[in-house]
């Protein structure tokens, strides 16, 4: 019977962590017995093979492996030092185990929930001060995870791999793949984003994963582009909606709707039983943010901004462009406005 994986890396670990000088992969070979049988019952490409998978596996979990290439008369010798693998003491005071407590919890819906919890049974076992009332309150903290994208963009941005994917911005009425270096994901307002840089248009990007419409595949090759020291992915998605915005616009909002607006509008004017006139912050966005009330809003000014939700409107209707404005022009989907003015702009 074969031996388990879990027991041969085992023994590769201990091996490489239990010698004071590097071992051959011969030495290693004649030491663990699955390794034996894989050389004498296949050959010795499949041990080769076996090996290499097995390194790289006890190195994705965070052994450090030496490899000597002068220590055996040419071959090349493998060592894990103590001193290299050693942790330093975990010492968090009260309230910083608190904190990951609650970080632990906010995870559960996620799919990283196993993790989390293992992490925090490691902790409490190396003696971190958890109190037994932890968890029992009435109010507790979630974020949830739910898109198909969220998993595999978040791998891609730990281990620093550039990926594809299908991707329909707002006020467009098909998807187009798009190359992204991805370099974090952040929860803005209950919606996840990712930034990156965006490789086909050469400059950072914001994606909403919710617009993400196929399988995330990820790419090899390393990032071509610098990743920032901090990506404040809320700050940037909250500029692109408009969100401290120096110039104005108004807007004639139908009675009954566009109550998004309403609530940030700087001032409001009743023009007649169905019509509202609004002054609202105008800030990059704003014409994604507004055709997604379609009929219900009218832009009165300025005319940049109405030419651009025209041509949103247009594009979402497949109504080819022309010299004379339509007088309406019913989108296809109706979203939450404020976020959706974030991914236009930004994506």
């Amino acid at each position: 019977m074969a031996i388990a994986k879990a027991e041969r890396l085992m023994n590769l670990a201990l091996c490489l962590m239990n010698t004071r000088r590097p071992l051959s992969k011969k030495e290693l070979r004649e030491s663990i017995e699955a390794y034996r049988e894989a050389w004498q019952n296949s050959s010795e490409d499949a041990f080769n093979r076996m090996f290499e998978r097995d390194k790289d596996d006890l190195r994705e979990l965070g052994l450090v492996i030496d490899v000597d290439e002068n220590a055996l008369d040419g071959e090349l010798g493998y060592l894990a030092r103590a001193d290299r693998n050693r942790l330093p003491e975990i010492a968090l005071d009260a309230e910083e185990a608190a904190a990951l407590t609650l970080a632990a919890r906010v995870w559960q819906q996620a799919k990283m929930s196993g993790a989390a919890s293992g992490a925090l049974q490691k902790l409490r076992a190396a003696g971190v001060p958890f109190t037994e009332t932890e968890g029992r309150t009435a109010l507790e903290p979630r974020i949830p995870a739910r898109e198909a994208a969220f998993e595999p963009l978040l791998t891609a941005a730990r281990d620093r791999r550039p990926v594809t994917f299908e991707y329909r911005k707002a006020g467009a009425a098909t998807a187009e793949q798009r190359t992204v270096e991805p370099w974090a994901l952040e929860c803005w307002r209950g919606h996840w984003y990712l930034a990156g840089w965006d490789r086909d248009r050469g400059d950072a990007r914001v994606f909403r994963l919710s617009r993400i419409t196929a399988k995330v595949r990820a790419r090899t090759g390393a990032f071509l582009g610098a990743v920032p020291e901090h990506v404040d992915v809320r700050a940037t998605v909250a500029k692109f909606a408009g969100e401290g915005a120096t110039a104005t616009a108004a807007v004639k909002v139908r009675r009954g709707a566009g109550f998004p607006l309403r609530t940030k509008a700087l001032s409001t004017r009743r023009i007649d039983d169905a019509w509202d006139e609004l002054e609202i912050p105008y800030g990059n966005g704003l014409g994604a943010d507004l055709a997604e009330f379609g009929p219900d809003v009218l832009v009165l000014g300025p005319e940049e901004l109405r030419a651009d939700v025209i041509e949103r409107l247009r594009a979402v209707a497949g109504v080819e462009p022309a010299t004379a404005e339509p007088a309406v022009v019913e989108p296809a989907t109706v979203v939450e406005p404020v976020v959706a003015a974030g991914e236009g702009a930004q994506a």
